[in-house]
């Protein structure tokens, strides 16, 4: 599966890391709902960071299309409230 971090690049994951990155998709749906500005944001670095981790990088000259988009560290609650609602970005 390929997931793209905006402004960061894309990285081909495993799909056993799925059920991994949906706990963590998860929580941030949760903290967006309560408005909890703190959790959300450490939420997203954690999904960031496990997707860097436990990811392979693509070449940038590599053009393949995503399965999962994950908005930058550096999104906002209010703009994570239309992006992080419902079932967030990995299905269940």
């Amino acid at each position: 599966m390929i997931i793209r971090i905006m402004g960061e690049g894309q990285y081909r994951v495993k799909s056993a890391l799925l059920d991994d990155l949906n706990v963590i998709d998860n929580r941030i749906v949760d903290r967006v709902a309560r408005e909890d500005e703190a959790g959300f944001q450490e939420e997203l670095s954690r999904l960031i960071a496990t997707i860097k981790a436990k990811g392979e990088p693509l070449d940038p000259k590599e053009i393949v299309e995503s399965e999962i988009i994950v908005p930058p560290g550096d999104l906002t609650l209010s703009e994570a409230e239309r992006v992080f609602s419902g079932s967030g970005l990995i299905e269940d």
